[in-house]
């Protein structure tokens, strides 16, 4: 049995692991979007795929593997050297580009875990630049990669190594460079950990002793950290924007029950899943529902199955939050999960959580790419834009706000990979609600293209503005523009050179009365 301290060391060793991933990963990718974005996680998770420990990387991807690990662990028969790949949105992954690459770990021959990344590959295959497309349909987005062993006991599986070079013909190595990078960041944490419970005379005991003991640990917490929160019933509703394809003011509504057992999750009575891709999976709904709950827990806390046994969540199948196979759902891991974090955080509001106003609510995307120079360029981004104003302090000024953890793509970056110039990257000043804690500013990036391109945007918060809590105004909502001229949330056309196009990301929400 570990002590406290023990304990203590134990979940720091488990997360430096997990965090050393990350640096292998970034390290070692060669895409702007892994190695400067950092649009990537890493995590560990128990011999029955329940998570044990994750690195500060972006919430939607760690969710949705915390949800959906103990599904995908019991489909194989385990060997060492096994490494498994998929991007299946349906079997626990998010969308297409995001990757997954998970591989058993063996101590003195005995399972006890498993390492596991995600990155998010900017050409996964799709027509569309940037594999972001405008679509209606899952096969529109991509390469579906349905779990299947990319490494069998330390072999490579020709024919899967064959499927995934086909994403990027030219590809002159084994695999792509980001595929071998994320390979790479598993081995590193294999090699870690045994390096680790070596140190121990039975260390598949320790281990699993010390695994145990942080799942009890944050039950624990988080037991206790919920009966801060108000027992009773509370109801909340928002609306995306519009899809795509017709649809608009799409609503998802929550009721939230907070009781002894935990908290409770209904979403019955959102919309029914739609032609566009705003649809998420039913771990990018729990992913979103994972991350507001534990923005409310202590900082300290162990993001671990124990802190995600005390949540419960009712999502109706063929609704926009658990769509059914084969639905586009490109932009439901970007966008729609955004506003699940709005309307759960509303309702906690409602039962008495200390709960910030809106942020911004979208991340913004932008895909494009084309030929320039005889070879194929994909770039994909997301933008920051203002954080909602809090009982304790301002809004901050042009960040990733929940979902998403990534970091922006410095400018000199973008211009020396692709043809773009950049014309303004700057806040966008007053954009931010009013309140006696103002909302955080959004920001304006204006580009010019320098060879033609295709250009997607899949945008929110463009009719309807994040909202002020508390007696806080709202956010201003975002705005896109080409040559000056407005376009819809979401939006696909090819751009010629000269052609300008400008993105202010909204404000986020006051907190309080002025």
């Amino acid at each position: 049995m570990l002590n406290s301290v023990d304990l203590a060391v134990f979940s720091g060793r488990l997360s430096a692991i997990c965090r050393e991933m990350g640096f292998v990963l970034q390290r070692s990718a060669l895409s702007p979007n892994i190695k400067d974005r950092l649009d990537f996680s890493c995590a560990y998770f128990d011999e029955a795929g329940r998570m044990c420990a994750q690195a500060a990387h972006i919430p939607v991807h760690l969710g949705s593997m915390a949800y959906a690990m103990q599904g995908i662990v019991e489909k194989f028969e385990w060997h060492e050297g096994d490494m498994v790949v998929l991007n299946d949105p349906f079997m626990g992954g998010t969308h297409l580009p995001d990757v997954t690459l998970l591989a058993p770990f063996f101590l003195d021959g005995k399972r006890i875990g498993f390492v596991a990344n995600r990155a998010h590959h900017a050409n996964i295959g799709a027509d569309s630049a940037g594999s972001m497309p405008l679509s209606s349909a899952l096969e529109e987005e991509g390469v579906l990669i349905s779990l299947v062993k990319l490494m069998a006991q330390g072999q490579w599986v020709p024919e899967v190594v064959s499927r995934l070079k086909q994403i990027e013909p030219d590809t002159k190595g084994t695999l792509p460079g980001d595929f071998l990078a994320q390979i790479s960041a598993n081995q590193t944490g294999l090699r870690r950990l045994q390096e680790w419970l070596r140190e121990h005379r039975d260390g598949a005991y320790y281990f699993l002793d010390g695994m145990d003991a942080l799942n009890r640990y944050g039950a624990t917490l988080a037991r206790h950290a919920l009966t801060e929160i108000p027992v009773g019933t509370a109801t909340y509703s928002d609306v995306m924007d519009s899809d795509g394809f017709g649809s608009v003011d799409i609503p998802i509504r929550v009721k939230v029950e907070n009781s002894q057992s935990g908290l409770k999750f209904d979403f019955t009575g959102t919309a029914e899943q739609v032609e566009g891709n705003i649809n998420c999976p039913a771990s990018v709904t729990a992913a979103a529902v994972y991350y507001a709950v534990l923005s409310l827990l202590p900082e300290h806390i162990p993001h671990c199955a124990g802190v995600f046994e005390q949540i419960e969540m009712v999502v109706p199948e063929r609704c926009l939050l658990n769509a059914a196979p084969g639905k586009a759902v490109a932009a439901g891991n970007v966008e729609t999960s955004m506003r699940v974090v709005d309307v759960v955080l509303g309702a906690l509001a409602q039962l008495g959580a200390d709960v910030p106003a809106d942020s911004q609510g979208t991340m913004n995307n932008v895909a494009m790419g084309g030929e320039h120079d005889g070879q194929r360029w994909d770039y994909y981004e997301t933008m920051g834009g203002g954080m909602g104003g809090g009982s304790q302090a301002e809004g901050l000024d042009g960040v990733q706000c929940h979902m998403t953890n990534t970091l922006n793509t410095p400018v000199e970056s973008l211009e020396m990979h692709y043809p773009l110039r950049f014309i303004e990257y700057s806040l966008r000043s007053g954009s931010g609600g009013s309140g006696h804690h103002e909302g955080g500013d959004g920001l304006v990036r204006e580009l010019e293209f320098l060879a033609p391109a295709q250009v997607t945007l899949l945008c929110e918060r463009r009719d309807h503005a994040p909202r002020g809590r508390e007696g806080g105004g709202d956010g201003r909502s975002g705005r896109n523009l080409l040559n000056g001229k407005v376009l819809p949330a979401k939006y696909s056309a090819w751009v010629e050179p000269e052609d300008k196009l400008r993105l202010e990301s909204p404000g986020g929400g006051g907190w309080g009365a002025p």
